[in-house]
């Protein structure tokens, strides 16, 4: 599985959020469900290979993290709506410091940033944190398949989330050398893996 880790530092972390207003009523929440998809669909399909972490960090009550898992996945379908419908089912659920499942493929529980990259790096697995100024992701050779990429919101990643990535993971990649928004980076560090992997759908 890869892994992609998204922070939203102003995502509302109770369910009590319109699905018409997600920029605003949600703080950013759109972000969030744009990276969901990119990461997710294919044009006829869905990457049964991803797990997406949401972590939620906005009021009232920070430190949420939801999940989507591709293999498990049910009812998303490819819009903005859609993926937030499924985040706000998700935080309608009493949160606790163990996953609950509140759709098919969509898990939520307490915690943040650090307690993920805890899980990961116990498990050996090979962290990279997103940034214009890392070394170019289409010179490295040894990039693995299940991989965990951690991506910041608009707002970006702030020193001490900074720090505490670069503590654990094993180097920061670059995409190109403009910032881009989180869902067009997503989208072309998956498209790099499928051309080495010489994934065809």
């Amino acid at each position: 599985m890869k892994d992609f880790v998204i922070i939203g530092h102003k995502a509302l972390t109770t369910g009590d959020f319109s699905l018409n207003d997600l920029p605003g009523s949600a703080g950013r929440m759109d972000i969030l469900c744009r990276c969901i998809n990119s990461a997710l669909f294919l044009s006829h399909g869905m990457r049964r290979d991803v797990n997406v972490h949401l972590v939620l960090l906005g009021e009232p009550d920070p430190g949420k993290i939801v999940r989507f898992n591709g293999e498990q996945l049910r009812y998303l379908s490819p819009d903005e709506r859609s993926s937030g419908s499924l985040i706000k089912k998700a935080l309608e659920k009493d949160a606790t410091e163990f996953e609950s499942q509140s759709t098919p493929g969509v898990w939520i529980r307490r915690g943040g940033l650090e307690k993920l990259l805890a899980e990961f790096a116990g498990k050996n697995r090979s962290i990279y944190y997103l940034h214009e100024e890392g070394k170019d992701m289409r010179v490295m050779q040894d990039l693995p398949d299940d991989a965990v990429f951690i991506l910041g919101d608009h707002m970006g990643v702030t020193e001490e989330e900074e720090s505490r990535i670069k503590a654990v993971s094993a180097g920061t990649l670059s995409i190109g050398p403009l910032s881009l928004h989180s869902d067009h980076c997503i989208i072309i560090i998956l498209n790099e893996l499928d051309r080495r992997s010489g994934h065809q759908e």
